[in-house]
């Protein structure tokens, strides 16, 4: 069995004193300060904060997992200490025939070979040619598919699922249909859309070039964008019928297990074009906010300690010509003790559409004056947008509907300013009472850090549970490429190892929010067994019980099951991202996820080492034809 050790915990009120006397001396030991122009309850929040940062300041591989780290090893790192042997094969795979995972092994060898996951389309194609189409999907569910695909619809996944749910793990559903188009291909659709949400030709070329200049603005590549996409824009009915799979998935999830996840894609829900155009928007006006703050000697600050003084803002902002009366808006919105603004006061001026012509203007450097912050909407276009919020309100609804969490996926990042925004609106309305949409976080990037600790003070000042998805990143290759040729700064953190120290900071930070107010919650996302264990290690520091339900951990089907079944045996909340679809339309999906997940795949020589070990031990013992009981 898996090795689970808990100690005796302390009575609910000794464990709050414990709780509080473990963050009172990480507070102590801070040196933050707040300014001097900050109000009181923010600077009070902000000094209660820095001490959380302060603990989790040491982002290097934790010790012996068990042992508490640093110097908050006092009582509270004691009570209810819950450990994880991640070693014994045995009762990881108990869920899998001996056939499974013979698959997975030959399944992860090829994935370490470059040249295969290099030409696996072609590979794939003329696999289709050579063997049929039926001999091809028959082959396709004995290896890749059958790993990392659970079926082809919401019927045929039901036993898989059932049979995790068995043994301790959880499912997000994903119908993970993607479209596979040439480039030429997918540049005619676009055009033929614009056509036709126009009515004529010469008009429809004008406006699919205007619809894609904000992307040329953000040094967007159409030929980038058709590559790495996951959705292709063809009309507002296929938007609808991705929405109408995206409602069958989240009620798959209601009816196969409770409290499950659904995934979605905000790129289905509309035209790409319109994201890419609004995350310019929202780039642009955190971009002036961080110009203003350096004009009155606030540079070099964290996000959320930077304070714009409302009457220096005013004064610069006259001296560039703006006419809008900052000073009078932001007092009569906040009150008159208000004499600063941080960033989420000026992210909120973006709500206030009745100001905006006045208000919303960037410099523009070429031009040497203000322009307007906003484009131009057509009204065919300012509707598209509607009908995305439109979509994704109705997803929400029926998650609610369905008892499911919503998790809305991460894209690229010249999409993702808009998804995240979006998403937060979401939330807004339907975490009110709990965490039902969880917005997602990839902390491959240099600013996660500065989002995640945003949202959460947005959320805590707007009263919403926040809830975030963790993750390394997904689009890597890709985004270095496009940085390096459009020679812009690269987004990504340099190194893993510094993505590493970026994704326990930020999961630090939450998991600090939690054991605070007990609102949040949070999936850590990761099949690093060292993040694994570094959530455990602060999970006992803080005190977080698994039974709360607070923190989620979760990997893609058909990887790291030594990381996911034991911890799903020992009580803690783990689920599986659960793929399903059609195998010829899932084709597209898989291609992705070799591409993404090579240097996983080829690292990943302990689940190997436990797959061969679980292997002869069956075979020594009699057990070859083991089968699950459940």
């Amino acid at each position: 069995m898996f090795w689970v050790r808990t100690l005796p915990a302390p009575t609910r009120a000794n464990a709050e004193i414990h709780l509080q006397r473990f963050l009172s001396h990480r507070r102590l030991r801070s040196t933050v300060t707040s300014s001097s122009t900050a109000r009181p309850e923010t600077a009070g929040r902000a000094r209660s904060r820095s001490g959380a940062r302060r603990a989790s300041a040491p982002l290097q591989s934790p010790g012996k997992y068990g042992e508490a780290a640093g110097d908050g090893a006092d009582l509270s790192s004691a009570a209810n200490r819950i450990s994880v042997d991640f070693e014994r094969s045995q009762e990881a795979y108990r869920s899998k025939d001996s056939l499974e995972l013979l698959r997975s092994l030959v399944v992860f060898k090829l994935c370490s070979y470059n040249f295969l996951v290099d030409n696996n389309k072609e590979i794939m194609d003329l696999g289709q040619k050579v063997l049929g189409q039926k001999v091809f999907d028959q082959l396709m569910k004995m290896t890749f598919y059958g790993q990392f695909v659970a079926g082809e619809d919401h019927v045929s996944i039901k036993p898989l699922i059932q049979k995790n749910q068995a043994f301790g793990v959880g499912s997000v559903l994903d119908y993970s249909v993607e479209e596979d188009i040439s480039q030429t291909e997918a540049q005619q659709k676009e055009k033929d859309s614009c056509i036709s949400a126009v009515g004529d030709g010469s008009i429809g070329e004008d406006y699919r070039e205007r619809n894609r200049g904000a992307g040329k603005q953000l040094g967007d590549s159409q030929g980038e964008a058709i590559r790495a996409s996951t959705y292709f824009y063809a009309d507002e009915a296929k938007c609808d019928q991705h929405m109408e799979t995206f409602m069958k998935c989240i009620k798959a999830a209601g009816e196969s297990s409770i409290d499950g996840f659904s995934a979605i894609k905000m790129t289905a829900l509309g035209r790409p074009q319109l994201l890419l155009q609004f995350s310019e928007v929202l780039m642009k006006w955190g971009r002036f906010f961080t110009f203003l703050a350096s004009q009155q000697g606030k540079d070099g600050m964290e996000a959320l300690e930077q304070r714009l003084e409302l009457t220096q803002l005013q004064e610069l902002m006259i001296r560039l010509g703006a006419k809008g009366d900052f000073h009078s808006w932001f007092t009569g919105k906040k009150g008159e003790s208000a004499g600063c603004m941080d960033i989420l006061d000026w992210n909120s001026l973006i709500d206030d559409r009745a100001r905006i012509p006045d208000l919303l203007f960037v410099p523009n450097v070429k031009l040497g004056k203000l322009e307007p912050l906003m484009p131009k909407f057509t009204v065919e276009e300012e509707n598209q947008l509607k009908r995305i919020l439109q979509r994704l309100d109705v997803l929400a609804k029926c998650a609610v509907e369905n008892g499911v969490r919503l998790m809305v996926d991460a894209e690229q990042t010249y999409f993702q300013p808009a998804i995240s925004k979006l998403t937060l609106d979401s939330q807004r309305i339907y975490n009110r009472e709990k965490p039902v949409v969880f917005n997602t976080y990839q902390c491959y990037l240099k600013e996660a850090y500065k989002n995640v600790t945003m949202d959460i003070e947005l959320s805590k000042r707007e009263g919403w549970c926040f809830a975030a998805k963790l993750v390394r990143g997904a689009y890597m290759y890709q985004e270095r490429e496009r940085a390096k040729e459009l020679q812009y700064e690269d987004p990504i953190n340099p190194d893993y190892a510094t993505t590493s120290r970026m994704y326990h900071r930020c999961l630090s930070y939450v998991l600090d929010e939690i054991a605070l107010n007990r609102k949040a919650n949070v999936m850590v996302a990761s099949h690093n067994e060292d993040t694994v264990k570094y959530t455990l290690t602060r999970m006992n520091e803080l005190g977080l019980l698994p039974t709360e339900n607070k923190v989620f951990f979760g990997q893609l089907l058909g990887m790291c099951d030594q990381i996911s079944f034991p911890l799903g045996q020992a009580g803690f909340s783990v689920y599986k991202y659960v793929p399903y679809g059609p195998v010829s339309e899932v084709m597209p999906y898989l291609s992705r996820r070799a591409q993404e997940n090579r240097g996983f795949m080829k690292g990943a020589q302990k689940e190997r080492e436990l797959l061969w070990r679980e292997l002869k031990r069956r075979l020594v013992s009699g057990e070859l034809l083991y089968r699950p009981v459940y």
